[in-house]
This record gives C-alpha cells, sequence and structure tokens, in this order.
C-alpha cells in the first residue's frame, strides 16, 4: 500500500517500512509520529483520492535520528570584476521510517 500525505507545506509518497527525511522536528528519537493529512491511498490497483483529504485514515512513523544534509556550496561570481563569493548551506533534517498506514482508524 502506498500513501502520499501532506506535512507543512510539502507532499511525500510513502509505503510501510519506508525510510525518510522530513524538516527538521521538534521530538525526541524513538517517539511516535502520526500524520493525518493523507491526499491518497494506493492499493492493489485501487485508487481512494480526498478532497482535500481521506477522513479517517492515518500513517504511524517514528522517529529515528536528526541531523544535516552534505554542503551544498553557493557561489556568486562577476566576471572581470575580481568578484567572488562562496556560501554554504546545510539543511536540518529528521529521519523517519513509516511503521503503518491505517485505512479506516
Amino acid at each position: 500500500m502506498h500513501a502520499i500525505f501532506q506535512y507543512g507545506s510539502k507532499q511525500y509518497k510513502v509505503k510501510e517500512n519506508q525510510v525518510i527525511y522530513i524538516e527538521k522536528l521538534n521530538l525526541e528519537i524513538n517517539e511516535i509520529l502520526i500524520f493525518d493529512k493523507i491526499i491518497m491511498l494506493i492499493y492493489n490497483r485501487n485508487v481512494r483520492v480526498g478532497f482535500p483529504f481521506i477522513n479517517n485514515s492515518k500513517i504511524i512513523a517514528k522517529v529515528l535520528k536528526h541531523g544535516r544534509f552534505d554542503k551544498l556550496v553557493i557561489v556568486k561570481f562577476h566576471r572581470r570584476k575580481h568578484y567572488k563569493k562562496i556560501q554554504g548551506h546545510r539543511q536540518w533534517y529528521t529521519k523517519i521510517k513509516i511503521n503503518n498506514i491505517i485505512e479506516n482508524g
């Protein structure tokens, strides 16, 4: 079974026992997390779409760890002006594991 859910301003397509990275959450490691804004459920060629969300469905996940992605280097450069500016950015993330997708619960 696959599901598409919304968290914040982003949408994620997941299946059971999948590990995904989402924006940083202020939760402890091994804490249980419940997503209830489910947009679409896909199972055995059956598709259920919410308007905008599916009622009585939820995704149960577990927080595995917090961390930062690799550095993204931003370079600003002007030719013939002796101008070069280098900047780095590392985004925080939370790694979660999808434990269960509950259709009517």
